[in-house]
């Protein structure tokens, strides 16, 4: 029998035969009632996707790349963190991302006999400094080590800028010279509240500004650069999915707009905002399918959080855990051995296409009244973010939006008074700041305080 007959039984179905089968199924229910339901942007999801979907969309069409598992390194002493790195390395991890707090940071001692060849290496810094940049200019140029200088992203969590905006960006264009790379951290604007609409908009803005910045230096437009995005995952598998393939046919297509020749790298983490401190053993489970989404949505890197991260100090178990799930997801799971799994998906490509749509449309209205930074320091982007959760703040309270271990299922004999340390809620710091920052808050914090009042 040939190919070509194999399924000459079976005719196709029609969307309307299909929703009347339905309907019939329903027994006289409403079929938009009781099958059809809206997210919280907006989304609208139907029970059922067929060919018919996709019939009027415009698909992207991505390049699709092996992803590598990534590992966060904090330096407080380079050899201690060349230690760790080493033996991270050794036990699987293939991307290395150091945070470097202060410009004392010996580059040579932290990234002595690290074979950099084989290893790709981020450094994000805490500061901006092109001094610092020109000290260790051989390492910066390596092509597997980028920096993720981002300016703005200080701006946003912080309130203030490292220095000015004119001093921030000056230093910005200077170090892009030398590295030919830079970042933008979107990962705030998840692990803050953000939909997924919302954060796909701010990226979007906060990378046009650095192509403003790019297009208006014509000692910088004409280089390639290799750009990072990060960005946090969370715990609706489908829907994050489709934001990082949003997030890349956006991105690229910007790009392309303004004429640059960039290497577009997204690197993503399981976010914060749904992680507890009860039953904390639930994080590995929500970091999992986080971590599943991001290899199905074409992350480059996947830095993946350790279950224990918002109570304990880094530590051997947590990042061994951490890395071991990304480990058996690519060897043992061979997420790796598809190219491009959610291809054609009729679900998947029609919210790809959803979260397109709306996010362009919430990004121009941002060019519109002035551009991104602007909106940043009329408030507006921080009021969105804020109603949004809110929102999801409510839906906890009511449970409707479930965390199992916290507003249900929880086990009142779990206790965590003594296991605390770090502070695993927002920090209070009134101080006198340029803009209201973007502060990450995690949605059982207030359920959580009230527990441990009562230890």
């Amino acid at each position: 029998m040939s190919n070509s007959n194999l399924f000459s039984d079976f005719s196709e179905v029609s969307t309307k035969e299909w929703k009347q089968k339905i309907q019939f199924d329903l027994k006289g229910k409403d079929y938009n009632d009781t099958l059809l339901w809206e997210s919280n942007e907006g989304i609208h999801v139907k029970p059922f996707y067929n060919q018919d979907d996709l019939a009027q969309l415009q698909l992207p069409e991505l390049n699709a790349d092996t992803f590598s598992i990534g590992q966060v390194i904090y330096v407080n002493d380079e050899k201690k963190s060349n230690f760790n790195t080493l033996n991270g390395i050794k036990n699987g991890a293939e991307t290395i991302k150091f945070i470097i707090p202060n410009d004392n940071i010996n580059l040579e001692v932290l990234l002595k006999d690290i074979a950099l060849d084989q290893i790709n290496i981020h450094i994000e810094t805490l500061f901006l400094s092109e001094d610092y940049v020109k000290k260790y200019t051989t390492f910066f140029q390596h092509k597997n080590i980028s920096l993720l200088q981002d300016c703005i992203y200080q701006l946003v969590k912080d309130g203030n800028w490292f220095s000015s905006k004119e001093e921030d960006f000056r230093q910005f264009k200077a170090i892009c010279k030398i590295t030919k790379t830079f970042a933008v951290n979107g990962t705030l604007y998840k692990n803050a509240g953000a939909n997924h609409i919302q954060e796909l908009a701010y990226i979007i803005g906060h990378l046009t500004e650095y192509l403003n910045l790019i297009n208006e230096d014509d000692s910088l437009k004409n280089q390639s650069y290799s750009i990072h995005i990060n960005c946090a995952i969370g715990s609706n598998y489908f829907f994050e999915i489709a934001k990082l393939r949003a997030l890349r046919w956006l991105s690229e297509s910007l790009l392309e707009d303004f004429s640059i020749k960039a290497e577009l790298l997204i690197n993503a983490t399981p976010t914060s905002r749904n992680k507890t401190l009860y039953d904390y053993n639930t994080n590995m489970l929500r970091t999992t399918t986080e971590c599943m989404s991001a290899i199905l949505g074409n992350a480059n890197t996947i830095f993946n959080l350790p279950y224990d991260a918002i109570y304990h100090k880094s530590n051997a178990f947590g990042e061994r855990i951490a890395r071991n799930q990304l480990l058996i997801l690519k060897h043992e799971s061979y997420f790796n051995e598809v190219s491009n799994a959610s291809d054609g998906s009729y679900y998947i490509e029609n919210l790809t296409h959803q979260f397109a749509e709306k996010s362009l449309a919430i990004f121009k209205e941002i060019e519109a009244s002035g551009g991104y930074i602007t909106q940043l320091i009329s408030g507006t982007i921080q009021r969105k973010i804020k109603e949004n959760a809110q929102k999801e703040q409510l839906q906890f309270n009511e449970k409707k939006l479930v965390l199992l271990g916290s507003n249900k299922f929880a086990n009142s004999e779990d206790l965590m008074k003594d296991q605390l340390e770090l502070y695993p809620f927002v920090k209070q710091n009134p101080r006198k700041t340029l803009i209201e920052p973007i502060i990450a808050r995690r949605i059982s914090e207030n359920y959580e305080q009230e527990r441990l009042k009562q230890e």
